[in-house]
């Protein structure tokens, strides 16, 4: 009974189920029928908007198509037109030009005669002109070639006034700017820049404690002095000035090797051969450390560095070496600021300019020992040193009056304006009358010059010329020929202006 029971609930759970899957079976074929309507509707609304665009498209193309036929057909037109227009333009140039043709055709023909009419003339021009030769060489007495030389000469006379009048006239229009850009340049150089002047002679004092100083300085039989002037090459001058010792020598570096061993001998009190010998060694290295400090710290005081340690202690012995009284080591700095500060002003080298100002007179410290100019000196031994062409230069050419580069007119201008400071430089009474007297007397041996006057302590010259000898033209050439044969002849420090002087003076008397 039991699985009967089982068997019919078995039965009775398969039926549901079946009853159930074709439920499910028949709602699945109708919502896919619905689907399908669906699908196919949205394939008919999407095949007509396809249509609807395909007619759009093929309307569009067919406008396009128009347009640009029509387009085209206007430039054809267009060019068709401009053919036109060019080709009846070519026309009427061949026609113009064949009516030139004609016009040159007969205008050559017309100069063809002209031409042989100009040879007759010529020809018979010819005969006139030899006749007219020969009767005005019967007349002057003087051949072709006799007055072809007197015109030339004559107008080589009136082209070399006219040169010098043109001359004239240039140097005066060029000069007064030249004067105002140098005069600016040099003057914002030199305002930038103020050294004190230092002069020496060639003796140098030394101060004694009492005259019984004296005796000892001079030792027995002499012995003490002699070992200190064979030691230093100093003359050393004892006189009856009171409690003064005078030490003279030319060489500056020898004399202050003395003067410092004799100040320490003096202190020391202990005076004798052994001891002088020892003082003047360690004043000799002293000295040398002194010149080598000085070279150093003159590098340092213009702002240059990488020069070579021999050319710096040759720079350090200028420190004892004088021109004209004036400090070379002295100078050569104020040339080397005044060299860097002038190519500022004109965009030249300053580096190049500066070394060259330092060290032109470099070679001053060898004049004893080297024969020859102290440019050319001072010039080698850059040039051995590793010194730059154009600072070589600027040191070799810098008392030239041709430079290579505007370094070296630079540093030429630099060392005139340094040597020509007031109290830069001092020569004696009998040298500057000399040299004053030597400028008026190469003045006056020109021509036409009636009086000439060394005035500024000899740095210009002022020439007084006969008006009735020299004219305008001819005191511009004199006051050239002055200056060139001054610095031809004659040796000064700086530069010399020549200044000309014409005028004439009417004199009358009423009574």
């Amino acid at each position: 009974m039991e699985m009967v029971v089982v068997f019919l609930s078995v039965l009775a759970a398969a039926g549901i189920l079946g009853a159930g899957g074709a439920f499910w079976q028949l709602r699945r074929s109708r919502i896919d029928g619905k689907r399908v309507e669906n699908a196919k509707e949205e394939a008919s609304s999407v095949v007509a908007q396809a249509e609807a665009e395909k007619r759009r498209i093929i309307l569009e193309g067919q406008e396009e198509v128009l347009k640009l036929r029509t387009t085209g057909e206007n430039e054809i037109k267009e060019q068709r037109q401009e053919l036109n227009r060019l080709e009846r333009r070519y026309l009427q140039r061949e026609e113009q030009l064949e009516r030139k043709n004609e016009s040159l055709e007969k205008q050559r023909a017309n100069l063809s005669e002209k031409e042989s009419e100009i040879d007759q003339t010529l020809e018979a021009t010819k005969d006139l002109k030899e006749e007219q030769v020969r009767a005005l060489e019967e007349t002057a007495n003087l051949s072709v070639a006799e007055a072809k030389d007197l015109v030339v000469k004559e107008g080589t006379e009136k082209a070399r006034h006219e040169l010098a009048r043109r001359t004239y006239d240039l140097e005066r229009e060029y000069k007064v700017t030249a004067e105002e850009n140098a005069r600016r340049i040099i003057t914002l150089a030199i305002n930038r820049l103020a050294t004190d002047v230092v002069s020496e002679t060639t003796t140098s004092v030394v101060s004694l404690p009492n005259d019984e100083m004296k005796g000892r300085l001079i030792g027995r039989e002499g012995r003490n002095i002699k070992a200190l002037e064979s030691l230093t090459g100093v003359d050393i001058v004892i006189d009856d000035t009171p409690e003064i010792v005078t030490l003279s020598c030319f060489d500056p570096l020898r004399r202050e090797v003395a003067r410092l061993a004799l100040e320490r001998l003096v202190s020391d009190g202990r005076i004798q051969p052994t001891r002088i010998e020892d003082m003047v060694h360690r004043a000799q290295v002293d000295i040398e450390q002194t010149i080598w400090k000085a070279g150093e710290q003159s590098t340092f005081d213009v702002g240059l560095s990488g020069i070579d340690t021999e050319l710096v202690r040759l720079l350090g012995q200028l420190k004892y070496r004088y021109s004209y009284g004036e400090n070379v080591l002295k100078h050569s700095i104020e040339v080397c600021l005044l060299s860097g500060m002038l190519a500022a002003e004109v965009g030249a080298d300053v580096q190049v300019a500066k070394i060259g100002g330092l060290l032109h007179d470099v070679g001053k410290a060898l004049t004893h020992e080297v024969k020859g100019p102290h440019a050319e000196i001072g010039a080698e031994l850059a040039k051995k040193f590793g010194i730059n062409h154009n600072s070589y230069l600027s040191i070799l050419e810098h008392h030239d009056d041709e430079h290579s580069t505007v370094e070296s007119f630079i540093v030429a201008s630099a060392d005139a304006i340094s040597a020509s400071r007031p109290g830069a430089r001092k020569e004696s009474l009998d040298q500057y009358v000399k040299r004053l007297s030597d400028l008026e007397n190469t003045a006056i041996g020109f021509g036409g010059v009636e009086r000439a006057f060394a005035i500024q302590a000899g740095r210009e010259v002022r020439v007084m010329v006969k008006p009735t000898d020299i004219d305008d033209i001819g005191s511009a050439a004199l006051a050239r020929d002055i200056a060139r044969k001054v610095e031809e002849n004659l040796v000064f420090p700086g530069q010399i202006k020549v200044t000309v002087i014409r005028e004439t003076r009417n004199v009358e008397i009423a009574r």
